[in-house]
């Protein structure tokens, strides 16, 4: 193959046998992105999480089952994607809306693209009998709850990230927990102090509202201290 030199030759370096040939980036058209053509390799990663609700829900629990395709493996653009997802229990009452819900879902996650407008979907289906309250957290729906691991899901393998709150918003959470602390702290003092008379002054050993006059001495209901000794 020839190729012509437009411009003026300004140094040179003869390239021996010996001298391995330098590895050329691979083109991006190379680069392999999730697609529903992709077929399903022999071995896919898997993480299965147990998803525990009220008995008036869901009798038994749930085990969601979530498994990954390695996209150019090996290399700086290895990427993890989300390729088909499984729900089962003992129990038989979802069943049908559950093999829906999951064939579904893994029909979006081969299509590719983003897929964490799941999260948002699921979350947004509310039970027309109510929702439940679950490790402290209000659930609208055992449907939003899906939504809740499948957003665990995506977090764990980097395709939703959590946004980062500017300084403003930490000084304002960090002032709102100060002052929730020190709630906290007067309304234990107070509740202590309600174990004493009424007419309990304040000890200046254990600061609490618990001195009252027994036999002529001045004497500390909490902690013991008294003048007389």
């Amino acid at each position: 193959m020839v190729k012509k030199i437009d411009s003026k030759i300004i140094g040179f370096k003869v390239k021996s046998d010996d001298e391995p040939v330098a590895q050329q980036a691979v083109p991006e058209t190379n680069i392999q992105q999730m697609h529903e053509m992709i077929q399903r390799p022999e071995k896919l990663l898997g993480s299965t999480y147990k998803l525990k609700t009220p008995e008036h829900v869901s009798e038994h629990s749930l085990f969601i089952t979530i498994n990954d395709v390695v996209l150019n493996e090996g290399t700086k653009h290895e990427i993890r994607r989300p390729f088909e997802v499984f729900i089962n229990s003992k129990s038989l009452e979802h069943y049908q809306w559950i093999v829906a819900l999951t064939r579904i879902m893994s029909a979006v996650f081969r299509k590719g693209g983003d897929c964490a407008f799941l999260v948002e979907e699921l979350r947004s289906v509310f039970d027309p009998r109510g929702g439940y309250w679950n490790k402290g957290k209000y659930v609208p729906s055992l449907i939003a709850e899906i939504g809740n691991v499948i957003e665990q899901h995506l977090k764990g393998i980097g395709l939703i990230e959590d946004p980062e709150m500017d300084e403003h918003q930490k000084a304002f959470l960090e002032a709102k927990k100060a002052e929730l602390e020190q709630q906290q702290e007067t309304k234990e003092e107070v509740e202590a102090s309600a174990n004493f008379p009424p007419s309990a002054t304040l000890c200046y050993k254990c600061h609490n509202k618990s001195v009252i006059v027994k036999d002529g001495c001045q004497t500390c209901l909490n902690c013991g201290d008294s003048k007389c000794g």
